[in-house]
């Protein structure tokens, strides 16, 4: 898509934006949280008041490890937690209620220290640190269903993947408030204070922004309260409620939600299971947010400092600076990718690009690291400095934004909720897992941390290239044809160079399979098994009026 489209776009959908604008935000003080930590435990100030500049280079691994790592745990509770209180109440409610966890955890771990002991002081960063992590994850579990329920298909990708961009700017602003504070702020406990306080202000936008915005049309048709999804679904698109599209989106959805409206949490569970095809969309957003965690992007947002230490660039300020540089490219990268590819190149093509890319730059990062393991500077130490951004841009193509927009089209409406906590728990259980280990991993293993996230890198990319379909451009209703026949058949057949596998082979067009659906529904009998492999591929547009 073009500069002038994307404008046209923006314009026409600009409530679908600003929706998922204020989402997003929560997104922001996700980020910020994860940017955060790492700046703030590097600092001599904050290492002399806690008592760590004492202690050997294994402790305070150790323990950079256990204050990262405790964020991680509140996470996989919160994004746990998530699937029963958002099925009960609703998306919104849940979503305040998040960032209201959200600053009370902020404001406790800015308080962290007065009055108390260093011992006393650590218990009380842990336990704010952990109730700040059950609102990220509340937040980082709810948005992506969200917006996915909420914006026209058209724009869904690009709407969700905002996830991602909000979150790298939350990791770009903490990095450059780290850096601002190690610059201008005097050595002393406000020097790392202040970075805690200042977290505060993206929890208190989201909540004021969310205020207005509606509730998902999904989870009220969920609830038979279809006048107010009708609002809703009119509202995003700025159509009235009387309009043809808007009618006929209502109609898909209800028709989904046949005989499955208001099931419990537990029943949704239960239900992730009743079926090969619902089993496997269930399972994909879960491989999706684990493939996530191995490319090692958290590694780098939680340690940056040190890595860079290792690369060459020696003293607390200039890390941070690089840092910051890092969080900038990022920024950039993400933002470019989602004006411009992620609907038109497609999500398929953007996780290839991306996990190719940063499986190559991480192999060269701990190649380099292997041969010159000293921290002096030599030619080889730019590249492997460029290497580190260039990893970025190839996360922000692919592996950043796009698992967030994938988990979101894929999970079945009916257990959408289910199993985007679960997706999102195991996204947060191995974040929470890498982040433990990775200060040890880089002490005791030093480059095999780098080799091994490239290979999973390449591992991601050869999944996404015969295993998982382009989703780009149907509606959410829809999804569930493209894993009913021939899933490897249609992934080769939406892969780039895909052909050589498959040859003349083509998987029948969703057009079919849903014209199919349609008449059974009906009462026609219709054999789809016979239509096999000679149907040609047909547009991903239908002659529906549907908008979401």
């Amino acid at each position: 898509m073009g500069y002038r489209e994307s404008i046209a776009d923006l314009v026409k959908y600009r409530n679908a934006y600003a929706l998922a604008f204020s989402a997003a935000l929560g997104s922001i003080f996700y980020g910020w949280d994860i940017g955060l930590i790492g700046g703030v435990i590097s600092l001599p100030s904050f290492k002399q008041y806690f008592g760590l500049d004492n202690q050997s280079a294994n402790a305070q691994a150790n323990l950079s490890g256990n204050i990262v790592a405790i964020l991680q745990a509140g996470c996989f509770f919160g994004a746990l937690s998530t699937g029963y209180f958002s099925g009960l109440f609703g998306r919104k409610p849940c979503l305040i209620a998040s960032g209201i966890i959200y600053i009370i955890g902020s404001l406790l771990q800015s308080v962290v220290g007065l009055g108390s002991s260093q011992a006393v002081g650590l218990k009380v960063l842990y336990f704010s640190r952990f109730v700040g992590g059950i609102g990220v994850g509340m937040v980082s579990a709810l948005v992506p269903s969200y917006v996915s329920e909420c914006t026209p298909r058209a724009i869904r990708g690009r709407c969700t993947g905002l996830v991602q961009f909000a979150n790298n700017i939350g990791i770009m602003l903490s990095f450059w408030v780290n850096y601002s504070s190690s610059l201008n702020i005097p050595y002393g406990e406000m020097q790392w204070r202040i970075p805690f306080i200042v977290q505060m202000v993206p929890g208190v936008l989201f909540v004021l922004t969310m205020i207005p915005q509606p509730e998902s049309p999904r989870w009220l048709v969920e609830h038979e309260r279809y006048d107010e999804a009708a609002r809703t679904l009119a509202f995003v698109v700025r159509k009235s409620v009387e309009d043809e599209a808007v009618i006929s989106t209502l109609d898909e959805i209800k028709a989904d939600y046949v005989g499955k409206q208001k099931l419990s949490i537990l029943t949704q569970f239960r239900k992730m299971g009743e079926s090969r095809l619902t089993a496997l969309r269930c399972l994909i957003p879960s491989l999706v947010m684990f493939f996530q965690q191995w490319t090692g992007t958290n590694a780098i947002n939680y340690f940056s400092p040190e890595i860079f230490a290792g690369l060459g660039i020696s003293g607390t300020a200039s890390g941070l600076f690089a840092t910051g540089v890092y969080g900038v490219v990022k920024v950039v990268a993400v933002g470019l990718t989602l004006a411009f590819a992620v609907e038109s190149v497609g999500r398929k093509n953007c996780l290839i690009i991306g996990g190719l890319g940063q499986g190559l730059t991480m192999l060269w990062i701990g190649g380099y690291s292997g041969i010159h393991p000293q921290s002096t500077i030599v030619p080889a130490s730019y590249v492997s400095i460029v290497a580190v951004y260039l990893y970025a841009v190839f996360y922000c193509i692919g592996w950043g934004p796009v698992p967030w927009v994938v988990a979101g089209e894929v999970a079945p409406n009916h257990v959408r909720t289910a199993a985007m906590s679960v997706a999102v728990g195991v996204n947060w259980l191995f974040s929470f897992l890498i982040s433990r280990v990775t200060p040890v991993m880089l002490v005791q293993i030093t480059y095999g941390t780098f080799l091994l996230f490239g290979v999973c890198c390449l591992i991601m990319t050869a999944w996404t290239y015969f295993l998982l379909p382009e989703t780009t451009g149907y509606a959410l209703e829809d999804v569930k044809f493209l894993f009913e026949h021939s899933v490897v058949l249609r992934s080769l057949q939406d892969a780039p160079g895909g052909r050589m596998f498959i040859g003349k082979r083509k998987a029948m067009p969703v057009e079919e399979l849903r014209r199919a659906a349609l008449e059974e529904r009906e009462g026609v009998t219709l054999d789809v098994s016979r239509k096999g492999d000679e149907e040609n591929m047909e547009g991903k547009e239908t002659e529906r009026p549907i908008i979401i």
